[in-house]
């Protein structure tokens, strides 16, 4: 089943201001809003990168049940997945569930739309 993450890219000025604008009840996000911003498209390539969608990928089949198991599948070091997953997870792309002593990962959506505009409202 796809699940589909909606990615939105928007300068922290602008970001700043919408956040604002929500909590004093003057804009109403509308349902198909993304729910995950970056603050341009370069932070989005250094999060979403080759590798790191691979990692993705890995997770999302091999089912890892822990960090040693993907460390194992991945062959990447603890520490750089620990890093890398952390990152992903405060943007909302994974999740890591503690299982017993364990983190384990899982991916959050299979499928990514990513969502900017040229002119400022």
């Amino acid at each position: 089943m796809k699940k589909l993450l909606h990615i939105g890219i928007m300068s922290r000025k602008e970001y700043m201001a919408r956040t604002i604008a929500i909590a004093k009840g003057d804009y109403v996000p509308k349902a198909n809003e993304p729910k995950i911003w970056f603050e341009s498209t370069k932070s989005m390539a250094e999060v979403l990168s080759n590798d790191n969608r691979d990692l993705l990928t890995l997770i999302h089949n091999a089912k890892p049940q822990s960090l040693k198991d993907l460390e194992v599948l991945s062959g990447r070091k603890s520490s750089n997945l620990s890093r890398t997953l952390k990152t992903m997870e405060r943007f909302g792309i994974v999740t890591l569930v503690k299982e017993k002593k364990h983190l384990k990962p899982i991916v959050n959506a299979t499928d990514v739309r990513v969502e900017f505009g040229l002119t400022h409202q």
